[in-house]
Order: C-alpha cells, then structure tokens, then sequence
C-alpha cells in the first residue's frame, strides 16, 4: 500500500495504541455534535452502532441488515440512528475512509462510508487502498487534492482518536459491530453481527 500520509499513519498510531476501558453501559449515551445520526432525534429509542470502515463484519451487516433495519426504524422516525467511528487494521485507512466522508458532508456521509463498505473486497484483495479511496472520494464531489487535505488534516485526526478515546472508557468496546440501544448492548460483550430479530427485540424492550 502506498502511504497515504506520514502524518496519518503517525496520528492513527495514537488510537491503534489505547487501552479498552472496562466501564459499564448502564446508562443511556448522550448524542453530541460529532455524533453521525439518521432518524428522528427525538425517538424515544437511541440505536448506537461502534463500527469501523474496514470491518469486514460491518460491511456485512451493512449490506445484509442495514437496509431491512433503516426501513423499518429509521425512515419511519421511530429510533434515532448513531454510528460511531472505531479504527480497526489497517487503521489508518479506517481513519481515511471516514476523515473523507466527513468531509464530504453530513448529507453524503452514509452514502460514502457505504461505498467503502462495499469497495472493502477489492481493497483488502488488490491492496490498492489509496486508489480505490481517491475514486470513491470523486464519486461524492471530491478532487484528488481535497482528498489529500482531508486524510493529512492533523485537527480532524487528533478528533478522531479522541472520540475513540472517549467511547472506550464509556463502553466496553471489544469489537466491531457493536449495538447498542439505549444504553444497553444487543448481542455478545465482544460485538459482532446482530440480526434484524435480536434489533426487534432490544427496541422494544427499550420501548416501554
């Protein structure tokens, strides 16, 4: 792989180096600012997925229940949807991948962390990260020298590690996908893939 900045693979060095902390999840998470979100924000219900842009097992539910979840609760406004960036290897086009949909704007930002999900079989087996990043970066209006800006922007990266910082100490975050919903975690302490029944069930426990 060509590097896609010194300064990245330095910054991602930082979070790829945090501890895990072993706190609790009792209480519901507050949405905040940086929090990417879809849905109704006043839902009773709050569905928090921990995830990674080269999580093999996130681009898996992302494609098979992700779709079935977003039309059911999502689009009908009855949960409030937030994903939350963890960096898992290699981490530093993890932290890429979502520098560039953070870039591309709160608007596009599903659709580009989507199209990395789906270009993770061609990048892990060509090894061609950069490329296939520059051209998905294109894809939602972004040149070449605007991706470079956004992947070497030292604030952004220090944010990052930071928030993965914070959400470590607040969850046990032990792998990706991790669920959570309303403050309580759907599936094994260690994450992993949940199904579109075990969603069912959470939300409406959360519900009542």
């Amino acid at each position: 792989m060509r590097p896609l900045t010194r300064r990245l693979l330095t910054a991602v060095a930082l979070t790829a180096s945090l501890g895990v902390a072993l706190a609790g999840c009792s209480k519901k998470d507050s949405v905040t600012a940086d929090d990417m979100t879809l849905g109704n924000a006043n839902a009773k219900v709050t569905v928090i997925e921990y995830a990674s842009a080269t999580c093999s097992h996130c681009a898996r539910w992302n494609a098979d229940v992700y779709p079935a979840f977003k039309a059911k609760y999502v689009d009908t406004g009855k949960v409030n949807y937030v994903y939350r960036e963890i960096l898992t290897a290699p981490a530093e086009v993890a932290a890429a991948s979502f520098l560039m949909a953070r870039c591309a704007g709160k608007d596009k930002y599903f659709q580009v962390v989507d199209s990395v999900y789906r270009s993770q079989e061609e990048m892990f087996t060509t090894g061609q990260f950069r490329e296939v990043l520059v051209r998905i970066a294109q894809s939602a209006g972004m040149d070449e020298a605007k991706f470079n800006a956004c992947v070497s922007d030292e604030k952004a990266l220090k944010a990052i590690n930071s928030r993965v910082e914070k959400y470590s100490k607040e969850q046990s975050i032990q792998g990706t996908p991790t669920f959570v919903v309303n403050g309580k975690k759907v599936g094994g302490p260690e994450g992993g893939e949940v199904s579109l029944a075990q969603l069912d069930a959470a939300i409406a426990e959360a519900s009542k």
